[in-house]
């Protein structure tokens, strides 16, 4: 139960890097974080305490298995964010070049 507990705690450490950060990639890495800890919040829904692999054996019908589906996601949405988050860089690249800076309120300011 803790885990889950930690999930919320990673994530709000996430959100209020968002809400109360300037620089545009500490907020990148807070969305990462967010992000991450979305990610480990599935893979522990899908744990089972003393669970095996659900590789079904007819001879052993009483073995607890491990629901699969959680963590498929989970690693389909790793990559998606591995990508998401490339691309944000590369926006991120792209308005320092051009302003010089990585502050949110300078950027706002120099809009013309």
């Amino acid at each position: 139960m803790i885990a889950y507990y930690m999930c919320f705690g990673l994530f709000f450490v996430g959100l209020y890097g968002v809400i109360t950060r300037r620089n545009l990639v500490k907020i990148a890495i807070s969305l990462s974080i967010m992000e991450i800890s979305t990610f480990l919040f599935f893979a522990l829904i899908g744990y089972i305490d003393n669970g095996v692999a659900p590789i079904v054996n007819p001879a052993d019908p009483d073995k607890i298995y491990v629901d699969p589906l959680p963590q498929t996601l989970v690693l389909t949405a790793i990559v998606i964010g591995l990508a998401t988050t490339a691309l944000l860089m590369a926006v991120i690249i792209r308005l320092y070049r051009k302003y010089k800076t990585f502050d949110i309120r300078e950027i706002n300011e120099l809009r013309g």
